[in-house]
């Protein structure tokens, strides 16, 4: 109980094959790399940022992080006659 077997993941795989074909399975797994290594680029860029000005990237954070008090009056007391 439980489990796939290997004999229900090649199943599968015939499925899939014959739905898509070899060319498409390729071309969706070429378009998934590049679409990972260019995530992967993204992340190390934003890393070295980081590392070169690690002043900016708390600023950053900061004004994310701030809370803003305030009053909530209701608009209708606060009309100005003109």
């Amino acid at each position: 109980m439980g489990g796939i077997s290997i004999w229900q993941l090649l199943i599968i795989l015939v499925i899939v094959l014959l739905l898509f074909g070899t060319k498409r399975l390729r071309s969706i797994g070429t378009d998934l790399g590049g679409a990972v290594k260019g995530f992967r680029e993204s992340i190390n860029k934003k890393e070295e940022q980081q590392q070169e000005n690690p002043a900016d990237a708390k600023i950053v954070h900061d004004e994310h992080d701030r809370v803003i008090d305030g009053e909530v009056s209701n608009k209708e007391n606060d009309t100005v006659s003109r």
